[in-house]
């Protein structure tokens, strides 16, 4: 297997940096490639400007999504972001790799997403018709590849928890899990979080790092969360409203667009 992993943490000697080495030798112990995109180490240009489009007209107006696709068609995007685009075409898993910030990720790994997840290559593909409406939602350019996050935060496990202050960890991570990867294709599997990392003894710190160990050697076999294909026939074309038959009655929000009922998959091991 061929895994990308992108890492997002400004100090190599952090936790996070720990976790990064961990896993990269776990997969090399597996017989895995392993290709690394370090974004702080590489000084990586988070902001969408007008640079990124050297086809774009000097006195035209940028409008991102329209000057992403005509770049990528006439392949004059920027030569960092076709450099990201052949990693994630080489790798069979994408892992995204940060902690959890004001409950979202870095900063510079959005942008990592925002300039690399071109229109063309990571969404506006495939065609609209009355029962297609675009590659995406589980098929597009990077279907058939999985995709998992490695996250650390300084909560509690029981903050995130369903009843927790800070809401389920699942449904905060929906958005990427479901937006971000799964839109263009990606099978994603359950996250591996680490908690409470700022108070982390070593007994506890080798818990985690077995725990991620363990997550390494079963990326190719791990169950990946049941999200619904938008062109299964689960939504109604073209306003992509669930079918009111499905789902339990009366549900809303994130957990309908995933087949298991109520909720996401648990994980065993508290790795959420």
């Amino acid at each position: 297997m061929k895994v990308l992993l992108v890492f997002a943490h400004p100090e190599p000697r952090s936790l996070n940096g720990a976790l990064r080495d961990i896993a990269i030798a776990e997969l090399k112990t597996g017989g895995h490639g392993v290709q690394v995109s370090d974004l702080y180490a590489d000084r990586w240009k988070s902001e969408v400007d007008r640079t990124d489009f050297a086809s774009l007209a000097p006195d035209a107006r940028l409008r991102v999504a329209a000057a992403s696709g005509e770049s990528f068609a006439a392949h004059t995007l920027t030569d960092d972001v076709l450099a990201e685009h052949e990693k994630l075409l080489w790798a069979d898993t994408l892992i995204l790799q940060f902690p959890f910030w004001w409950f979202s990720m870095p900063a510079i790994l959005k942008g990592w997403v925002d300039r690399v997840f071109s229109y063309g290559f990571a969404y506006g593909v495939g065609e609209h018709s009355d029962t297609h409406w675009g590659d995406r939602y589980g098929e597009g350019t990077l279907s058939g590849k999985r995709a998992m996050l490695v996250v650390t935060t300084g909560g509690w496990e029981e903050h995130y928890a369903a009843r927790g202050i800070n809401g389920p960890i699942d449904d905060l991570l929906f958005p990427i899990h479901h937006g971000i990867l799964y839109y263009p294709g990606y099978e994603v599997l359950p996250p591996f979080v680490a908690y409470r990392v700022d108070h982390l003894d070593e007994v506890g710190f080798e818990d985690v790092a077995q725990r991620l160990r363990d997550r390494m050697r079963t990326l190719a076999t791990t169950a990946p969360i049941s999200y619904r294909r938008q062109n299964g026939g689960d939504y109604l074309i073209p306003t992509l409203q669930l079918r009111p038959e499905l789902g339990d009655p009366g549900a809303t929000g994130f957990a309908l667009h995933s087949t298991e009922r109520g909720s996401l998959p648990a994980l065993p091991d508290r790795t959420c």
